[in-house]
């Protein structure tokens, strides 16, 4: 589920893709796995993104009946508030490449794991979401949840942009100036200058990562 052309799947693979601004899910509801990527809109944002309203039903729906998932920002927001938490605006949102750390819930899960002790990876969000009731927090920043899964769900979800590519997050970069981003005192520049030393690792972080989630949801 892409909901910005330019915020898909990446590096995480080439898959089957639904975007729900331009239309219904595919007829065919029987999937192995579900992927649910960001965007610039915001998960309270109903009212000017009127698609956002059924798309949570549908992931209520899909949590509900057992479908793997896997949200990623934005989509880590949507799982989140369809397992029964309120994603909230952040004070600060968290824009560029941030330490974060792997609980030890994290550290034995299959998924997010072999991420521990900690790891430095690409974020831009201005929401986050409180842990989902019933939920294991996997990774963390001191501002917010960064990884949980939903026990008994083969649920995930990532706040930061593991799957991103060099060539989208220099576009993100490349409308800084139109975005909500520009409100910041954050330099642009300087992320950018940081994105290029350190995107080629995060990539390869990022096939695993996604590799290892598909083998869980193969195990189903």
């Amino acid at each position: 589920m892409v909901h910005e052309r330019d915020a898909g799947a990446g590096v995480f693979g080439d898959f089957p893709t639904w975007v729900p601004s331009e239309g219904p899910p595919p007829p065919d509801t029987d999937f192995d796995a579900l992927m649910i990527f960001g965007g610039s809109m915001h998960v309270d944002q109903g009212d000017g993104h009127r698609w956002l309203t059924p798309e949570k039903e549908f992931i209520r729906e899909h949590l509900g009946c057992g479908t793997p998932i896997l949200g990623v920002c934005l989509g880590s927001q949507l799982l989140a508030e369809a397992a029964g938490a309120h994603p909230h605006r952040m004070t600060d949102p968290e824009i560029g490449w941030y330490h974060i750390e792997i609980t030890e819930a994290g550290a034995a899960d299959p998924v997010v794991g072999p991420l521990a002790p900690s790891v430095e990876l690409f974020e831009w969000h201005h929401y986050a979401a409180p842990l989902p009731p019933g939920a294991v927090e996997l990774a963390r920043t001191p501002a917010c949840v960064q990884a949980f899964r939903i026990d008994g769900k083969r649920a995930w979800g990532l706040q930061f942009h593991a799957e991103v590519t060099r060539e989208n997050l220099s576009g993100w970069l490349d409308g800084w100036e139109n975005s909500e981003a520009v409100q910041t005192d954050l330099d642009p520049d300087a992320i950018r200058a940081a994105s290029e030393a350190r995107i080629e690792q995060q990539n390869e972080v990022g096939r695993q990562l996604a590799e290892r989630f598909l083998a869980e949801a193969a195990r189903s």
